[in-house]
């Protein structure tokens, strides 16, 4: 069944490939694309020097990129006789990794055009002894070409989003078959392990890990806004419709909580105007991180500087992520849960799905739908002591339970290099 599948989908991948990549082939050189790139995703690139044994990580962008981090120094530090190889799929990740990685990993490249030819030339110059593919990558004749050499291709961290669950079911029988390709599919989630056993993965090649986004580090925080006996709620990385909810909630909050302080910290700077523009109806005192303007005078504090986030969310009580009453697709609350602060979201979280999962079933987190509902969550943990400890504590255990991810896939690593 495989050689006669993997026969019928190179013959069409590279009748595909004839007619039309001439045609992208031009496009982008009108656009101004890089032509380098493309040579390097057709897999003409110089052979690196690299050692006999190769582990080879793909990360399609930034957030995969982010994620890999501790894993990939682990790798190293484990296996000194190996090279430790990386490619993205965006310019954007392939940036960041070059910009992490370039002093740790052996060799950073982009993942090759999904061609025989391509594919076949990445391999020829890689050589890679096992492939682990960040989250979900389903790339068809890459899974064929590494069935053909005997490469062992693993999912790790791997999840099925709600959009392509909906369409890999409409394709089942095809996507049945490149799933059963694949050696091992580690997921973050029972709920993603369950799409891809019912898509067709046999069972006992689909298990559930602890998610590697969880394994990070807490950055010290050096903010200081003298926050003494005062309450504080801090809405991060906010857009365009969300500053107005931010702060007629906080209004109404401190009609029984005058003790309640805010600071607001947009996703993007130039948003500053709009959010004065928002308090200009209200009587609060403003002030500035760039002014170094503390709680003392304040009620409202603007972060109106780069990279101080983060650390803002240390000395904050409850945490609204912004992204997230719009369609942006919600930001990272990990950010905030590492230093035992709850967060509250808007309906919209897409974009971490897999984090939000985990942490409102923990109770570590509350989605809410509406700008009512999300003064009445609001509310209720400033109100209600019993309530807000209990997240305090999901939050801590949260990262417990979420241990041994790291761990878990260099053990992995370690089984399949040992049996080629």
């Amino acid at each position: 069944m495989f050689r006669l599948f993997s026969i019928i989908y190179d013959i069409f991948s590279t009748i595909g490939f004839i007619l039309f990549y001439p045609f992208v082939a031009v496009a982008r050189l009108h656009t101004g694309k890089d032509t380098n790139t493309r040579r390097i995703k057709l897999g003409l690139f110089e052979k690196p020097q690299l050692k006999d044994s190769v582990i080879m990580f793909h990360a399609v962008s930034v957030g995969e990129v982010l994620s890999l981090e501790k894993l990939l120094k682990q790798v190293k530090a484990s296996f000194p006789d190996c090279s430790v190889v990386l490619t993205t799929g965006t310019k954007t990740g392939q940036e960041l990794a070059k910009k992490k990685y370039s002093e740790i990993l052996d060799f950073i490249t982009y993942f090759p055009f999904d061609f025989p030819i391509s594919v076949n030339n990445f391999l020829n110059r890689i050589n890679p002894n096992i492939v682990l593919i960040a989250e979900t990558e389903l790339w068809p004749d890459f899974a064929i070409q590494c069935m053909k050499r005997n490469i062992p291709l693993v999912i790790i961290n791997g999840r099925i989003s709600d959009e392509s669950y909906s369409s890999y079911k409409w394709l089942k029988p095809f996507f049945s078959l490149i799933l059963n390709l694949y050696s091992k599919i580690y997921t973050q989630s029972e709920l993603d392990n369950e799409r891809f056993i019912s898509l067709g993965v046999k069972p006992q090649n689909a298990e559930v890990m602890a998610n590697l986004k969880f394994d990070i580090d807490k950055p010290v925080s050096d903010i200081d806004l003298e926050k003494n006996n005062n309450k504080v709620l801090i809405a991060g990385s906010t857009h365009s419709g969300e500053n107005e909810i931010v702060i007629k909630t906080f209004v109404k909050l401190r009609t029984n909580h005058n003790n309640l302080k805010l600071i607001i910290a947009p996703r993007h700077l130039e948003r500053i105007s709009e959010i004065e523009n928002l308090l200009k109806i209200y009587n609060f005192n403003v002030g500035y991180r760039s002014k170094n303007d503390t709680f003392i005078d304040n009620d409202i504090i603007i972060l109106d500087t780069l990279g101080e986030l983060k650390k803002a969310y240390a000395i904050s009580d409850v945490a609204f992520i912004g992204g997230s009453f719009n369609k942006t697709g919600g930001h990272n609350p990990l950010e905030a849960t590492i230093y035992n602060v709850p967060t509250v979201s808007g309906g919209n979280i897409k974009n971490f799905r897999d984090i939000y999962s985990i942490l409102t079933r923990a109770n570590a987190s509350r989605i809410v739908k509406t700008e009512d509902e999300f003064f009445t969550v609001l509310e209720q943990l400033f109100s209600n002591k019993e309530c807000y400890q209990q997240m305090v504590n999901s939050c801590k255990d949260i990262f417990k339970s979420q241990k041994g991810a790291i761990e878990f896939v260099i053990n992995v690593i370690d089984k399949f290099i040992s049996l080629k």
